[in-house]
């Protein structure tokens, strides 16, 4: 099976009242642990690579191994890029594969966004590739994604409307109050449910994606920090809250703080356990399982979307 787009996904997803979780890959380990839970699941499933996986990880060999990946289980994937910051990475990975690419102009002025987005649609249309763009600004930092919370804004649901009747975009990513990296609340986390509910009407059918929705599970921090780790006050989006969303129009999850945090947990662990250990697969193993159970506990606990393929 080749690799597949969003479209049906997001189809069924919407009607499915569930989320497809979108998840970051780095290396072999992560695809296979992630994979592997689907598998296990019956779920849906997006493997997304940021800018900075590329340059860390080289094109070329992700792609062979999402390539294996499909070999191995059959499984439908949609491979996307993740805030790709300009048409020239988003036609690089359109021409090298990804069946779906997010252009991220957010951080430019309403019509320079719409143009940056409108222009990427064009190309990827014309090439059987679906694009994910951005309105509003979310807070934190995740690989070359850095915002201050002075400058974060959330999504205007009238502007939603007009961008995307103006790009063509084919699903869009909304600020309502989540954030990049693993410190997304200083207090008590919120989203703002009442603007997605409003976005989601004003755009009937329509898929809607949340960034920065990793839960930064404490079970993850505490055993960081219990092996040697400085994650002190680290926070994430509450599980209920991303099941709720699911509810509301929001198609897509992105996942990647929480994927970090199982893995090195459990390296860590394991080394400090393990002292003379020095075969990387004596550690790897164990935190590729460990992807394996966070992942698999996503699909099944907070996206809803196990038993959907």
């Amino acid at each position: 099976m080749p690799l597949v787009t969003s479209t049906e996904m997001f189809k069924k997803a919407y009607e499915g009242h569930y989320a497809v979780g979108a998840f970051n890959v780095n290396n072999m380990e992560i695809i296979q642990g992630i994979v592997a839970a689907a598998q296990q699941e019956k779920s849906p499933l997006i493997l997304q690579v940021s800018a900075g996986a590329r340059k860390y990880a080289n094109h070329i060999y992700l792609m062979k191994l999402v390539e294996a990946a499909i070999e191995d289980t059959g499984l439908p994937i949609c491979l996307h890029l993740d805030h790709g910051e300009d048409f020239a990475i988003c036609k690089a990975c359109i021409d090298g594969g990804f069946t779906s690419v997010m252009i991220d102009g957010s951080k430019h002025p309403f019509e320079e966004n719409i143009e940056m987005t409108r222009r990427v649609v064009e190309y990827a249309h014309e090439r059987g590739v679906v694009v994910e763009a951005e309105l509003g600004r979310l807070a934190g930092v995740e690989d070359a994604v850095k915002v201050n919370t002075k400058d974060a804004t959330y999504t205007d649901p009238d502007q939603a409307v007009e961008f995307v009747e103006r790009t063509g975009c084919d699903s869009l990513a909304i600020a309502i109050g989540t954030s990049h990296g693993a410190y997304k609340f200083k207090g008590k986390p919120e989203l703002d449910f009442a603007r997605l509910e409003k976005i989601t009407n004003m755009l009937p059918g329509y898929p809607l994606v949340l960034h920065g929705a990793s839960t930064v599970i404490p079970s993850f921090v505490e055993e960081c920090n219990k092996y040697g780790g400085k994650l002190d006050g680290a926070q994430g989006v509450p599980e209920d809250m991303l099941l709720q969303a699911g509810k509301f129009g929001v198609c897509k999850i992105n996942i990647d703080t929480d994927l970090r945090l199982a893995m090195t947990a459990s390296i860590r662990k394991h080394l400090v356990e393990n002292p003379g250990d020095f075969d990387p697969r004596q550690y790897l193993k164990p935190a590729r399982q460990a992807i394996q159970d966070m992942v698999a506990h996503k699909m099944r606990d907070v996206l809803n979307s196990s038993n959907r393929l």
